[in-house]
């Protein structure tokens, strides 16, 4: 096996792993040529010398009937998935999506929807704890992806409990609060294991957007009064918020990290943040109304309003494959527990909350520090295409 290749498990084979594992195979299309645009789209092309290349899924979980038992190659593509297909050229791969163990993942309203947008559960037994941990042994898996539906709570617990048995690193990017969690966070402390979470923050998407324009305001003087961000979409994740029930941390998450660019909190009735409705139409476009309502010099008002439109499962891909690279530098380094840096930057509920500004720093101190000699620590850039020396040391690993 290479040295550099870093070994994934995905639990939830939905859009956001469909456009993560799309991503793996574009980006190591790409980057094993040449290009002007080599690595356009990613914040990190090569991080401490790990690209989007070395990573590899060698095991999957779900519990839909169309999605079990399948090579994930195609299990990816399969219904109630919806989002863009930007790359099918997919080798066949040795990784058949298993059983997971449903627990708490599925919203019981989803059963009144049409089969093409919902879960339709396998008829097999649920996968047990003992039968995951052997999987992730098997396989080698060293750390594992959460992207679990919102609102699955005893099913994540079901599945850190699982990483803590088999030793394995938890990227949590839904909003079930395991790594902010003190208590969690100390578990994976004492097994010696570092882990990133909570809920993945989009590349460009409404919760950074919003973080950032109410940094802004506050920093330029502004004084904020009140703020909205209301949110559509069309596939499952807005299908399963319909249940407000399941939404408890999804605005705990979406809300704290506005209000943490404050110094002075809003109140609660004068901010409001969460989805607003499935449109089943829109699919995986997600369409963000935000509205900051402010006064500045001499009291004078002033608001902002924005309409934001993306691709929502796409957004999340590049944030998750640094996540990956960070948790790998970090087992590579000996660290357990909650990874602070790349947490504050990745995650909208980190266990510290940090602006943006300050958690980009953090994390390319981190990765300096913790890169092992010899190696191209980090190629961020804006644009995210490779500097002379990454692309050297990217096709020098190709040929190798």
């Amino acid at each position: 096996m290479d040295k550099n290749e870093i070994r994934i498990a995905v639990v939830g084979v939905g859009n956001c792993a469909s456009s993560l594992v799309q991503g793996l195979g574009y980006y190591g299309h790409q980057m094993a040529g040449d290009g002007d645009e080599v690595g356009l789209g990613l914040m990190h092309p090569v991080l401490a010398g790990y690209t989007p290349r070395d990573v590899k899924v060698v095991a999957a979980f779900d519990i839909d009937a169309r999605k079990v038992g399948r090579p994930l190659c195609e299990a990816i593509f399969a219904p109630p998935n919806n989002t863009q297909v930007f790359f099918d050229e997919l080798a066949d791969d040795d990784v058949t999506v298993r059983m997971g163990n449903q627990l708490d993942g599925v919203a019981e309203h989803m059963a009144e929807y049409p089969e093409h947008q919902r879960f339709v559960v396998a008829d097999r037994p649920d996968a047990t704890a003992k039968q995951v941990v052997h999987a992730l042994r098997e396989t080698g898996a060293e750390i594992l992806l959460n992207y679990l539906p919102v609102g699955s709570q005893r099913a994540t617990e079901f599945y850190a409990e699982c990483c803590l048995e088999a030793g394995v690193s938890l990227i949590n990017c839904i909003p079930v609060f395991i790594v902010s969690d003190t208590t969690w966070g100390r578990r994976f402390e004492r097994a010696g294991i570092p882990c990133i979470g909570d809920d993945v923050k989009a590349q460009i998407g409404a919760t950074i957007v919003h973080r950032v324009l109410a940094r802004l305001m506050h920093e330029r003087g502004m004084k904020i009064d009140a703020t909205y961000q209301l949110n559509t979409g069309g596939n499952t994740d807005f299908l399963n918020m319909l249940n407000r029930a399941r939404l408890g941390s999804k605005r705990i998450s979406k809300t704290e990290a506005v209000q943490s660019q404050l110094d002075v909190p809003l109140p609660d009735e004068q901010v409001h943040i969460g989805p607003s409705d499935y449109v089943a139409w829109q699919k995986d476009n997600k369409i963000c109304f935000c509205r900051l309502e402010g006064r500045g010099f001499g009291g004078v008002p002033m608001n902002i309003e924005l309409r934001l439109s993306v691709e929502d499962s796409p957004n999340s891909g590049g944030v998750v494959i640094d996540a990956i690279r960070c948790c790998r530098l970090a087992r590579d380094a000996g660290i357990a527990g909650p990874i602070n840096s790349i947490s504050a930057y990745a995650m909208k509920h980190p266990p510290v909350q940090h602006t943006d500004a300050d958690a980009h720093q953090m994390v390319e101190q981190f990765i300096a520090a913790h890169a092992r000699p010899g190696r191209v620590t980090t190629t961020a850039c804006g644009n995210g295409v490779y500097t002379p020396e990454a692309r050297d040391e990217a096709q020098r690993k190709a040929s190798s």
